[in-house]
């Protein structure tokens, strides 16, 4: 596995696909911050912590609106290859408004909307519909 984020956002969108109520991810501090985001954001419904030390996993909830998947699809934008940095002046509306985007900043893991009313940049992990 090369991207761990781009898995993480696989397996939730698949999850779904099947209409599944959970689905387990291997836990990191940065994918974490991303479940907390999607959370806050009503894409996901909740998150658990199981498993010690090594062996941790992040069991996410999954939440659905009239028979579909509440996220209805998302992008990894910065890939380990080729990343993307913004600026504050430069972040990105996701669909119109109706999306979001998951920006790493100087002040840690945050939305694109969060990120304007900071007047933080940063590099933009992934957008989320």
């Amino acid at each position: 596995m090369v991207d761990p984020i781009a898995d993480m956002l696989n397996r939730i969108r698949n999850a779904q696909a099947v209409k599944k109520e959970n689905v387990e991810v291997p836990y990191s501090t940065i994918k974490y911050g991303i479940a907390r985001i999607l959370e806050s954001n009503g894409f996901i419904k909740g998150i658990e912590l199981k498993g010690k030390r090594t062996k941790k996993i992040m069991e996410l909830g999954l939440q659905y609106k009239d028979a579909a998947g509440q996220m209805g699809g998302a992008k990894r934008v910065s890939r380990p290859g080729q990343r993307q940095y913004v600026s504050a002046l430069e972040i990105p509306r996701v669909k119109g408004g109706h999306g979001i985007a998951i920006l790493s900043t100087s002040k840690g893991l945050m939305s694109n909307r969060e990120a304007k009313k900071a007047h933080i940049g940063g590099e933009i992990l992934c957008e989320i519909w």
